[in-house]
């Protein structure tokens, strides 16, 4: 895994829909298995979102809490 990912998991927005705006690391859980389901978006993005989504799925949340920290 690219430790860069989960930097930028913690700082960058959801430049689109719903949850514009929101930290992506803060996206719900519900929002990522509709992507999950649908199609995560192309490039980087769709990138980030798949691999948010398999931290939550396996009780990962942990391990982006003192990026988390560092960030805000």
């Amino acid at each position: 895994m690219n430790p860069q990912i989960l930097k930028d998991l913690v700082t960058m927005q959801m430049p689109f829909g719903k949850y514009k705006g929101r930290i992506l690391c803060d996206l719900p859980e519900s929002y990522l298995i509709w992507f999950h389901k649908e199609g995560f978006p192309p490039g980087k993005l769709g990138e980030m979102i798949a691999t948010l989504y398999e931290i939550k799925l396996n009780g990962l949340e942990y391990l982006l809490q003192p990026l988390k920290n560092q960030h805000r």
